[in-house]
């Protein structure tokens, strides 16, 4: 069997080609953010628009202010009184830049704050919908991919990002916009002496270049310690929830947890920490540098206009320009440098929705036989999961014939729980074929073929919904469907325990949430097997579906299931011979192949594996 292919292979550096490379990833971005909301995009574009060209337009006019004043003071016979100004005629001028000045300042601060509310929403939209198309691709992958560290990995950094890229949007916007404003001020600087805007340039370039340095190194390290960072939160969780509290507080695990978050941590605190030192010091020797360029250029415009070149009003309207050139120059290069940084973690987001399944829906399905006529056929099945050395099951052969209950038994690791991932097409086999009334799986609509399919695994999971809800997920598009969800507790006889909730089928289960019941395991157990019913499938699954109930439970449980899986095609898997015996057959699995296959009676007879470990068990109640 070929190695897997590797689907979450970690760049090997951030070399600067790779940074800027990665900046293919912001349209694909900022098409989400369209997607998010066109309407809300368009707003914050226009927006930032005007606010733009705010900044040079009020400078402008504390220019013009300052040119009026030193005019009128140069008057050879000045009124002395403000009423006096007034009333000849002289500040009429002034007072209309004055207030284009007061109604700029006015307008800017209203549209930073719409600006900032349009953002926020939009920034809301864009994060929802980015995780909402994160759970739509993850529900097409293959199980494979699930049960692969690699791609948990990949799966939390795509976590992160779907949330954490949304300054990103931001930054982007922000950026358009004081591009814009630095062209306005750079047309101005330009008039006067082109070389400020080459001076500035090249004094900012070192600062630009420590940034990039720096952000990449920050994405190098997430990028290589996301395992610690996902047992980072594991044990953080580990410690303090409530489904490991008994066992943390028994076993007095929490010195060793804390101990363990403290260590990981610190390893993290230390490598964080040595970045930002250097970043520090570099940083501050670049900014030197920058403001070293601003004051030569500063030292230019006022010797300017001690020789008559430029007037008070130009030196301020030029070292405000300057100034705010510069500031804006810096923060887009930091910017900039910023961006290429996020655009490496968008590689996260974007590289986890290439990810792309392996077990898919043929072009042209065959239609799913209602009712199943013949049945399912293992032929010569062979199967090893992925990077595995050993089979877990090889030259598997056997039939599951229609509306027969069969049961599988075996010691762990036989190969009973993959057997039934192969049938329900979470695996595809790696020898051999599986046909269901004489076609392969493989022909069928894979949505068809699980829809059919109702499988409780030991392991099932414990949602934290309420009782109707815990029942309802067999089949959800039926949620509403009160009396199905009844019928079904009904017939797995969780009707009992639903019946002594103080809310009954509203009644909250778990206590992760506020008003939760907490229930036993059995009592878990018959909420699973509900499930099972309200799939009303044509094939039932059951996985070691009684280990947590008492023995008059476990009798109970399967008289009904023998009841109520007549007419179906159903698989019981289960350590408990008691259980098994009331199959229509048992296949006797061992080491990935079928040791032995008849009814309880037959298997006795021939003293085999089977025979075996019913006296085994058989004894224990002796």
């Amino acid at each position: 069997m070929p190695p897997p292919i590797d689907k979450t292979a970690p760049p090997t550096q951030a070399s600067f080609a790779a940074r800027w490379a990665a900046l293919r990833n912001i349209w694909p971005f900022m098409q989400l953010v369209w997607q998010a909301s066109a309407l809300l995009t368009v707003a914050s574009l226009v927006l930032r628009l005007a606010r733009a060209v705010l900044p040079v337009a009020a400078l402008w006019a504390g220019k013009l202010i300052i040119d009026q004043v030193v005019h009128l003071s140069a008057l050879t016979d000045p009124p002395t009184t403000a009423l006096g100004w007034w009333q000849s005629g002289h500040v009429t001028l002034l007072s209309l830049y004055v207030a284009a000045e007061f109604a700029l300042a006015i307008l800017s601060d209203v549209l930073g704050r719409v600006t900032g509310l349009v953002d926020s929403l939009l920034s809301d939209k864009l994060t929802m919908s980015s995780s909402i198309r994160l759970m739509e691709h993850a529900a097409t992958l293959d199980l494979e991919d699930f049960e692969d560290a690699d791609f948990q990995d990949k799966l939390e950094r795509a976590r992160r990002q779907s949330s954490g890229r949304m300054t990103l949007m931001g930054q982007l916007f922000g950026q358009m916009q004081d591009s814009l404003t630095v062209v306005t001020f750079a047309t101005g600087l330009l008039v006067y002496n082109p070389w400020l805007i080459l001076l500035l340039i090249v004094a900012l370039v070192p600062a630009f270049l420590g940034e990039a340095h720096f952000n990449a190194q920050n994405y190098m390290l997430d990028f290589k310690r996301t395992p610690e960072r996902r047992e980072l939160d594991y044990v953080r969780m580990t410690a303090a929830s409530v489904e490991t509290a008994k066992e943390v507080k028994i076993f007095g695990l929490n010195d060793f947890l804390t101990e363990r978050y403290r260590t990981l941590s610190e390893s993290f605190y230390a490598a964080n920490r040595s970045i930002a030192l250097n970043r520090a010091f570099w940083g501050g020797i670049f900014t030197a540098v920058g403001t070293l360029g601003y004051y030569a250029a500063y030292v230019w415009i006022i010797a300017r206009t001690l020789t008559g070149t430029l007037s008070l009003g130009d030196l301020t309207f030029l070292s405000g320009s300057f100034l705010r050139l510069r500031t804006l120059l810096q923060g887009l290069l930091t910017s900039f440098s910023s961006t290429a940084a996020q655009a490496l973690y968008l590689d996260d987001l974007f590289g986890f929705f290439k990810v792309t399944p392996n077990i898919l829906s043929p072009v042209n399905p065959r239609p799913f036989p209602k009712p199943i006529r013949q049945g399912f056929v293992f032929e010569d099945v062979g199967f090893r999961y992925p990077g595995a050395e050993n089979w877990a099951v090889r030259h598997l052969s056997f039939e599951l014939r229609a509306e027969e209950t069969l049961a599988l038994v075996g010691e762990n690791g036989a190969g009973k729980t993959t057997l039934v991932k192969l049938l329900a097409r979470l695996y595809d086999p790696v020898e051999g074929r599986i046909t269901l009334d004489g076609h392969d799986l493989k022909d069928y609509d894979l949505e068809e073929l699980r829809g059919a399919t109702g499988v409780i695994f030991q392991d099932f999971m414990r949602y934290s919904l309420s009782a109707a809800d815990n029942i309802a997920v067999g089949r959800i598009e039926e949620r509403d469907n009160l009396a199905r969800i009844i019928d079904s507790a009904q017939r797995s006889l969780a009707d009992r325990v639903i019946d002594g909730l103080p809310e009954q089928y509203d009644q909250m289960i778990g206590k992760r949430f506020k008003n939760g019941v907490e229930l036993s395991g059995g009592e878990w157990q018959k909420l699973a097997i509900a499930r099972a019913y309200m799939r009303g499938a044509e094939v039932l699954i059951l996985d070691e579906p009684t280990a947590a109930l008492d023995a008059r439970s476990e009798f109970e449980v399967f008289q009904r299931f023998k009841e109520l899986s007549a007419g179906k095609t159903a698989i019981l898997i289960s350590h408990r011979f008691s259980s098994v015996r009331m199959a229509d057959r048992i296949l006797v699995l061992s080491g990935g192949r079928v040791e032995a296959s008849g009814s309880h009676e037959e298997l006795l007879a021939q003293s085999g594996r089977y025979a075996e470990l019913f006296e085994l068990q058989a004894a224990g109640y002796r």
